[in-house]
């Protein structure tokens, strides 16, 4: 979205600021309803929640690796002193390898200690996004809406002024009229109002 000349600078506004993650808070997809929802916000939308998705899984995995290492050292401790026989040969298969897993599971579990140490950045950086231009869509929403209002305020006070007038001239018409035939009704009788009333009323 372009910025307007009279924007606020909310790159500046939102530095430094303490936002929660947007997509996790249910106010702002009440002012974002999914049939409202831009292009460019719906895709930093899916962007963050991906990043959240990507997160979630990261430390899900870490922990089903601790786990399985755990295991496995259990397993090494459990064939440490092998011997020459069958069984013996067993152990010292198993044992090696567990300690081969043990090794991938350790670079495995350094490449996702990496990620999950990036991903709040990430996530920082796109949620910091999606507030900057979500605020410039409700200043552009408040900025229109406060024109629109002050011009229906114009027109309302217009109208409530010659409201006012056509009412003052309504009832000074109608006092009018009730003295015309108030004096008509003194001067000609009742016979001849009469026959006017037909007419008029």
């Amino acid at each position: 979205m372009r910025k307007s000349e009279d924007e606020p600078n909310f790159k500046e506004i939102f530095k430094g600021r303490k936002i929660p993650i947007l997509t996790l808070d249910s106010r702002w997809y009440e002012l974002f309803p999914a049939d409202e929802k831009p292009s460019h916000i719906k895709e930093l939308e899916d962007k963050l929640n991906e990043l959240l998705k990507r997160q979630g899984k990261l430390a899900s995995d870490m922990k089903d690796l601790k786990r399985l290492k755990v295991k496995l050292m259990e397993e090494i401790i459990a064939n440490m002193d092998p011997d020459d026989s069958k069984s013996g040969k067993q152990k010292l298969k198993k044992m090696t390898q567990n300690q081969k897993m043990i090794l991938e599971i350790g670079e495995k579990m350094k490449e996702s200690e990496d990620e999950l140490a990036d991903i709040p950045y990430l996530i920082k950086s796109v949620n910091e996004d999606l507030i900057i231009e979500s605020a410039r869509i409700w200043y552009a929403n408040l900025t229109e809406n406060k024109d629109r209002i002050d011009e229906i305020t114009q027109w309302v006070l217009k109208v409530r002024d010659e409201l006012k007038e056509k009412i003052l001239m309504k009832q000074d018409m109608e006092t009018k009229n009730a003295t015309i035939y108030s004096y008509m009704h003194d001067l000609l009788g009742p016979d001849i109002i009469e026959a006017f009333d037909e007419h008029i009323l």
